[in-house]
């Protein structure tokens, strides 16, 4: 009898645990030139963006350490800007570290020991010489299109998107963003 719980247990446990994806990355990624403003063009929607309707954009600053601070904000229902403040780093799932995988943590600092507090950012793509980027996680729960200009090419935006539905991304469940 324990013996069938504790298989019946562990086959369970296996079954919530997550592998590493092998979902192919942009290869040689700088990140000091990915660093800098980026302005979403497109997204999967998600919980923590519910509330955004526009002016969505991201700055992320390369810090000495390698770790990168990440400041969103987007324009609310209400016209108000939400702002929220966080860091990335190179994840711990990457063996070597990999540049295009990243984690990001907008918890409070003091919670970064706990992995559950870290998502992932992966760079799927990169497209004019830094211009575009295809962001997503390997679990293609989270997806977004970013540009360096607020108004993009919809035609690179729509090619980012094809290559991502490749990947198998819920691409028709895609809204595009408000300027």
């Amino acid at each position: 009898m324990k013996r069938t719980l504790a298989t019946s247990l562990f086959v369970l446990l296996s079954g919530c645990a997550t592998t590493p994806s092998d979902m192919p990355t942009q290869q040689g990624v700088d990140l000091q030139r990915y660093a800098g403003t980026w302005y979403e063009q497109a997204r999967l929607p998600n919980r923590f963006q519910d509330d955004c309707v526009g002016n969505v954009k991201a700055d992320y600053v390369l810090q000495a350490d390698k770790t990168i601070t990440v400041t969103n904000q987007c324009r609310t229902k209400d016209g108000a800007t939400k702002v929220a403040q966080g860091e990335g780093r190179l994840s711990n799932a990457s063996t070597p570290r990999d540049p295009s995988k990243l984690e990001v943590r907008f918890a409070p600092k003091w919670t970064s020991w706990l992995p559950m507090v870290w998502g992932d950012y992966w760079i799927l793509r990169l497209e004019g010489d830094y211009q575009y980027s295809l962001v997503g996680t390997p679990d293609r729960k989270y997806l977004w299109v970013l540009s360096r200009d607020q108004n993009a090419d919809d035609s690179v935006v729509n090619e980012l998107l094809d290559y991502a539905r490749t990947l198998d991304f819920p691409v028709e469940q895609v809204t595009k963003s408000e300027k």
